[in-house]
């Protein structure tokens, strides 16, 4: 905890409504919080609980449909409800700045990393240009960013993914701010990338003695980060206080609850006999330009079977599901369903083809049509692979939301905007069992749901998987939904397969070592556990 008393940011009575089309709902009901220079707080719960819309208050800021509309917000003094305008503008990203979720949303494009990182300092005023370019140098090195001196003059697409959340870090810290608001910046990281970014986050506010917001769905993630930890319930506080106490004994049923996610574990399956597979990869080369992604990949994925492909970014996960689908031709190499070579192109296969082979997308926002009601984006496949029409397509749709657990009354005339984020993966996943597939790719679809709505979303793949002996591939980077879900895993690392086997024994050593450092990186609640793994792993580099 830090040493000083000093309240930096203090929220009493906060009270936030979210309009809709015929009133003014609640959102955040009557919420205190304090936070002193050099804390991080961390704030949980579920998808709704108002973690980003009281992360986004304490900047004096409330989301198009939004107000916030009781209470009060004080910034080291400063009253920000009263504050105009300009006043705001001079604090945001000078004394408050925000860190979001998607990192390759927030950047602009069309601009170098060191032009965004530069033009927040130089028009507040804090240095010139060329103290700007030395010291985005600087806080690269800092947050080890691979070639400090010339990354910054790279585009954000010429950066991966982990590198771009850390160049977002150092962009907020340019102006040397006192407080940050962190708001999920780990959730879409392979276990590797994450350890380093969360490591770097960690020391630039330890550094700099800056308070620090952390919003998070993941327990684990916040034991490393926080020193206290807020878990809030739609919109009200649950119960608070320091992480240790908060993690060794939960005082209310709803935190227990959250600590007890992800107990939902697939029965072991007897071994795979010698029956035909659903799906075979065979020696599999693929890519892009000149460039081999997939390099001689194999393997198969039998009836009634989910098999976890995993590996960090850039390992050729979403590459491999591209040629399954017909995306992107293989150079060498052939995909077999049921026994018979599909045609490398999705265009000169038949529509029985197309069928049997679905998909469910990690974003289901950016999945589901925002103009189309339920009833359309569930009912198109079913009318176009099987020639639904009129009232049998009606009762399809209407059985569809049934088996996903939603009530045909209540969502079939639903916009996806009225709809949350699970609910949204539902839908995508009514969608695919649409067209009645043998072979579903699911692609990452938990990793942007809280723990209690992921832990729902695959019980139901299970229950249906049994229901209509569906092979499901698995793509994800949460060896917690590997353990959950999976008979088989296949790991992947620069394209190439470097270990697969059944679940069970992947999960016992030994381990090919790049098996081992994704298993070792997996986050554990133990606020020590970060600090023991870095010690351990700068001990083993140094000898």
């Amino acid at each position: 905890m830090p040493d000083t008393d000093d309240i930096l940011l203090s929220m009493k009575d906060l009270c936030i409504e979210g309009r809709t089309d015929e009133e003014w709902l609640d959102i955040v009901k009557g919420v205190d919080l304090e936070l002193r220079k050099g804390e991080v707080l961390g704030l949980i719960g579920e998808s709704g609980a108002g973690k980003s819309t009281i992360g986004l208050a304490a900047m004096g800021f409330a989301r198009d449909g939004c107000r916030i509309s009781g209470g009060e917000i004080t910034f080291d003094g400063i009253d920000m409800r009263k504050a105009g305008e300009a006043t705001k503008r001079r604090l945001r990203g000078r004394r408050i700045a925000y860190v979001a979720q998607s990192a390759a949303a927030s950047f602009n494009p069309a601009h170098k990393l060191i032009d965004q990182y530069s033009e927040g300092p130089v028009k507040h005023g804090v240095m010139s240009r060329d103290e700007a370019e030395s010291d985005a140098t600087d806080l690269y090195r800092r947050m080890q960013l691979p070639d400090p001196d010339s990354i910054g003059f790279r585009f954000p697409h010429q950066v991966s993914g982990g590198q771009l959340q850390r160049a977002m870090t150092a962009m907020a810290m340019a102006c040397r701010p006192d407080l940050i608001i962190f708001d999920e910046p780990t959730t879409a990281l392979d276990v590797t990338t994450q350890i380093e970014v969360l490591a770097a986050i960690r020391d630039i506010v330890e550094q700099f003695d800056t308070a620090a917001l952390y919003i998070t769905h993941d327990l684990a993630v916040v034991a490393q980060m926080a020193d206290r930890i807020k878990v809030l319930l739609k919109g009200e506080e649950v119960e608070e206080s320091d992480t240790r106490s908060m993690l060794a004994n939960p005082t209310q049923d709803y935190t227990k609850s959250l600590w007890a996610v992800r107990t939902h574990a697939r029965l072991e399956q007897p071994p795979v006999g010698e029956g035909r597979p659903v799906l075979s990869i065979r020696n599999v080369t693929a890519g892009y330009g000149s460039v081999d992604v997939l390099k001689d990949v194999s393997f198969d994925i039998h009836p009634r079977r989910t098999v976890a492909v995993v590996g960090e970014s850039g390992s050729g996960k979403s590459t491999t599901a591209r040629v399954i689908t017909g995306l992107l031709p293989p150079r060498r190499g052939e995909v077999l369903f049921n026994g018979e070579a599909l045609p490398p192109d999705f265009r000169r296969r038949s529509r029985d083809q197309l069928r049997q082979a679905q998909m469910i997308y990690q974003m289901a926002d950016t999945a589901l049509n925002p103009k189309l009601k339920i009833r359309e984006l569930v009912g198109r496949p079913a009318q176009m692979y099987l020639g639904l029409r009129g009232k049998a397509l009606e009762e399809r749709i209407r059985e569809l939301l049934s088996l996903i657990e939603m009530d045909p009354d209540d969502y079939i005339d639903r916009l996806p905007s009225e709809l949350s984020g699970g609910q949204k993966q539902r839908i995508g996943i009514a969608r695919a069992l649409a067209a009645e597939p043998q072979f579903i790719i699911c692609d990452e679809v938990t990793s942007a749901l809280d723990q209690l709505v992921a832990e729902g979303i695959l019980k139901l793949l299970d229950r249906l998987q049994g229901e209509f002996d569906l092979a499901f591939m698995f793509i994800t980077h949460d060896l917690a939904t590997v353990k959950a879900i999976a008979d088989e895993v296949v790991v992947m690392k620069d394209g190439v397969v470097v270990e697969k086997g059944p679940k069970s024994e992947m999960f016992q050593p030994p381990h090919d070592p790049y098996t081992e450092l994704l298993l070792s990186s997996v986050p554990e609640m133990d606020p020590d556990w970060l600090t023991g793994l870095l010690k351990a792993r700068a001990t083993a580099a140094d000898g």
